[in-house]
Parts: structure tokens; sequence; C-alpha cells
């Protein structure tokens, strides 16, 4: 493919190796909305439109059932402000609280709703593993729409599906649509799409011009929050998402903005998912009197701005829990015996927490880390988190442990687990067991860059295209530089035990350009390598520094090697 002559040589060079011709390059920087595809190809949306037709026809009572997390909050709000929108005045909705309840549909929840009159549940990210709510759904003649992304149980390589009225999650295996990549938000967003179309066919149903962009900030929020592919249509949607979240009207989101000083500029996906969500997830996380919801669903701006300001107490109340729960962690990693992971537990760790506390101390000790929240009764609700850099699975490691945990699942990087307190010890010589029969228990990850740039060709111009080309995220990853020859001028360390360095491009004598660095959570190894004047290579993504209201561009590092001949 020929260089596009519209766009600086560093953004047409990482460009270049991820698109083939114009058309990609194209569908890239300049999605549109008609690419998407129709929702109608989701295997039982139609029965689902009619469902929800027939709800609205008798009046019935709608519960929106949702995942307390980012993504099923913000397919919550979707549903919330589209179903009211196109008309439904009977609409209620439940989220199970994160301690207390936890993960799920949950029976209880249905014999309440059902006494609360609703005839109609639509489940949003959460459901397709919850059998007994569903058994008590039936008895109670209560149907329910379950809407779900995450991949269903099999059993003997068949799907074991709960007896819903209807499923709709575009990772069944008889799904055919093609947008399996949706999040439990997106999947929620088609089943409106679908739903207004259905009301504008049906000529005996009311019509307006609501326009479905206004919940697009909504999807954007949930859809980068939640890690899944940004490809294809989600893709689109989170380009218009982010225009959309820029420029919402929507009070709490708009508060929450101005708070992080993210309003009045560009919006990247970097800090939705990485300034904006963790004020929101601490919410949940702390069980605090404000939950994410209320700020997405708020329509009065005064009201909006106490909600923030609880947000953000609350997020402080977070990080100075979180600073203890640390201290006291590597307190215990003093006396840990074993060598290739790490186990602490404590009555002292609040749940809603030890992710986090697990991923600071598999970071700064590089191994996999468990970390567990021990109750009165002797119950330890765990975490565990690999290393940055680090390959394994953390849900295999669980897996050589199953007949001691009560329950565990997650991810390869981030799982979860319980277990009676009374088993540790056996849990511990099962993992340490696992971690040495490992033929490599530490298998370094190389990290893979997509081009060379220069620090002079970090201009606010070239920083605006390579932005324009985001947003960027899983499957479209935030692309990695190298700039060879950066002499350090300054290295000091900075709250959280990260490292902020200047340095000066020295590759060029005529043209010594000073550029900032962050390197977060570096381990100790790594921070005693860092000297001033030194030179070094590194590897780094790129991002502009909003500070004080100026603009400058800075380096996020991401390795470093000496620079040849130092």
């Amino acid at each position: 493919m020929e260089k596009n002559n519209a766009l600086p040589d560093l953004v047409w060079r990482f460009l270049s190796s991820r698109v083939e011709n114009e058309n990609e390059l194209e569908s890239i920087l300049n999605p549109t909305l008609s690419e998407l595809k129709d929702p109608l190809l989701i295997l039982n949306m139609g029965a689902a439109v009619q469902r929800l037709i027939e709800a609205f026809e008798k009046d019935q009572k709608i519960c929106i059932y949702a995942d307390f997390d980012l993504d099923g909050t913000s397919g919550l709000a979707i549903l919330n402000d589209g179903l009211k929108k196109i008309g439904f005045k009977n609409v209620i909705y439940y989220q199970p609280k994160r301690l207390a309840e936890g993960y799920g549909f949950h029976p209880q929840a249905v014999i309440d709703l059902s006494a609360g009159g609703v005839e109609l549940i639509i489940t949003v990210d959460v459901g397709i593993t919850s059998f007994a709510a569903f058994e008590m759904a039936n008895k109670l003649n209560v149907d329910v729409i379950l809407t779900d992304h995450h991949l269903p149980i099999q059993e003997q390589n068949q799907e074991k599906l709960p007896k819903a009225f209807c499923i709709v999650n575009p990772n069944q295996k008889q799904d055919t649509s093609g947008l399996n990549y949706l999040c439990g938000a997106g999947v929620a967003f088609y089943l409106l799409r679908a739903l207004k179309r259905g009301f504008f066919e049906k000529a005996t149903l009311p019509k307006n011009d609501w326009d479905l962009k206004d919940v697009l900030d909504f999807f954007c929020i949930g859809t980068l929050t939640d890690m899944v592919p940004l490809v294809e249509d989600n893709r689109v949607l989170v380009k218009h998402g982010m225009k959309a979240l820029q420029n919402t009207t929507k009070p709490g989101l708009r508060e929450l903005l101005e708070r992080l000083n993210l309003d009045n500029r560009e919006l990247t996906s970097q800090d939705v998912s990485i300034k904006f969500a963790p004020k929101l997830n601490a919410l949940s996380r702390m069980e605090s009197d404000v939950l994410p919801r209320d700020i997405y669903l708020e329509t009065d701006s005064e009201k909006a701005q106490g909600l923030v300001n609880k947000m953000m107490k609350n997020n402080e109340t977070r990080q100075s829990l979180q600073a203890s729960s640390v201290e006291k962690a590597e307190a215990q990693l003093m006396v840990w015996p074993h060598k290739d992971f790490i186990f602490i537990s404590s009555q002292d760790f609040h749940r809603g927490i030890i992710g986090l506390i697990a991923t600071k101390i598999a970071n700064d000790t590089n191994k996999p880390t468990f970390i567990g929240s021990e109750d009165l009764d002797g119950m330890i609700v765990g975490s565990s988190r690999l290393p940055n850099g680090y390959e394994g699975n953390l849900v295999t490691a669980l897996a050589s442990a199953e007949s001691m945990l009560n329950r565990f699942g997650g991810h390869a990087a981030a799982a979860g687990f319980e277990i009676s307190a009374s088993r540790t010890q056996d849990f511990i010589q099962t993992l340490n067991k696992y971690y040495t029969d490992q033929s490599l228990v530490h298998k370094e990850v190389e990290i893979e860059y997509d081009a060379e740039a220069d620090l002079t060709e970090l201009t606010q111009t070239n920083m605006k295209w390579y932005n324009f080309a985001g947003p960027y995220g899983v499957g479209f990853r935030i692309p990695i530089f190298r700039f060879n020859n950066l002499m350090l001028d300054q290295v000091k360390e900075i709250k959280g035990g990260h490292i902020k360095m200047t340095a000066t491009g020295v590759s060029n004598p005529e043209k010594k350009t000073k550029i900032d660095i962050l390197y977060f959570s570096p381990n100790d190894k790594n921070k005693a390598k860092l000297k001033v004047g030194q030179q070094y290579d590194i590897l780094g993504e790129i991002q502009i520094n909003y500070f004080n209201k100026l603009e400058t561009t800075q380096i996020l590092m991401k390795d470093f090697i000496l620079h040849e001949g130092n």
C-alpha cells in the first residue's frame, strides 16, 4: 500500500503495519455508523424484542437486573434511558451489592422483585451461569430475557444454558452474528437498537425521534472498561462514543469530567480507562452509599455535584486503605518462605481492594500473587494477579487446588477464589508444587515495538493525528515506539513508587529535544539501573499531558536498555 500523504510519518509508520489497504485505513480513521451490523443477527434478538413489545402493550413492570461493574452499570443506563425514551413507563432497575450479595443473578432477588410486581426481568452482563435464579423465576412465572456476553458452561462438549424466556448472548455456540466481541453494555445497546426498530415497524406503537447516539457515552465507558476488542462495530461505536462522552450533557458524567480536569479537551481511551473509570469502580468496591449508577443517571446538576463530591472522598478512603494494606502485606512478605509465588491473607484486608493489593505486590515482587480477605467465620475470599510481562495462567494454577477451593474463576492474569482458612496450608503446598513443577516458571515476554521514533517528531500536530488514529485498546493496542540514545537528566521517585524522569535526545547534536518520562511500578532491580547522565534506548507509549491546562508530550516507559557506546 502506498503511503497516505495526509498522515504524518510518525502515525503512518505504525498504521501501515496494521492495515493492508486504503479501505481498512479509512475504516480505522473515519468509521461510520452505517457500517454497523444488523442487531437481529444476534440469536433470539427477535424474540426478545417481541416480548418487550408485549410488556409495553400490557404495561407490565420491567426490571433491568445488571451486574455491579461498569460494564453492567453502563448497560443498565443504556436500557433505563432508552426504554423510557422509547415510551416505557413501568421500568425499575436492580444491582446486587458487590460484597453483601456478590456477582450473579440471585434467586432471592427474583423472589423480591416478583413480590414487587415485576413480570419481566432483563439481565445485563450477567446470568448465563445462574441456573437457580432462572428456576426461581420460572416457578414464580416471571419471564427473563437473559442478555450477557460471558461464555456459557460447557458439559461434555455441549452448552449448558439456563431456562430463560430467551437468551441474547453472541457467545452462544449457535450464534452466527459475528458480534461475539460485544461487552454486556454492547449487547444491551444492540437490544435497544432492535427494539427501537421494532417500535418503528409496528404501526400501533408510538414513534419518536429519540436518537440512540444519546447513550453512546454509556456504551463507550462499558466497552473500554471491560477491555473487549476494539474491532468492527465496537471500534465504530467507541470512536463515536468518545465524542459523545466528551460533549455529554448528562449532569453526573459532565461533573465527573470537570472534576477530573477532562473537560474542554479531546478525550482518549486511556482517559476513560485509567482516570475516569477507577474513581467510579471504587464506589462499588467500598459499597459506598453512592454507586456509579447514581452518577450515570442523575439529571440534576446540583445533586450531581454532591454525588461526585462523595465519590472523590470515597476514592481518597480507598487509596488510604489500599496504601495501609499494602504496607501490611509487605511486612508479611519479610517472612514468606516460597520463592516462586506469594500468598498473603488477613482479616485487615478489605474485600473490595484485594485485587488492587495483589496487583501491587505482583508487580513489586515479579511473582504470581494471591491475596485473601478473611472474615470472622474463617472464610477467605481471594484475588490473584500475574505481574506485568509474566507468562502463565492463574486459572490453571487454581485448578490444581480445585478440591480445596469452594469456588474459583477468572482469566489467565487475574482470577478470584474462595477457600476456608483451615485449608490454607494445603493450598500453599499445592501452589508451591504447581509452580515448582512448571518447566518454565517464569518466562519473560519480549515487548515488541511498532516503530522507531525521534523526540523531534512528538509535535502538537503529530500528537493530534496520533490521537485521531485511536481509540486504542484490546484488539487495537496502544503503539509502542522505540526511542534511541536518550540521556537521563533527572530521576526521581514519586507517590506510589513510580519514577518520573526527564531526558534529552542526544542522537542529533543540533536538535537536543527534552521529554518527560513516566515509569510505573518498577521493581527495585530496574530502579537501580536508572542513573542520571547515562544514555538509554527505551520503549514506550506516547501521550499528551494536560497539567495546569498546558499541553506537553510525555512517554510512558515500558522497557529500557543501556545505549550501545555508553
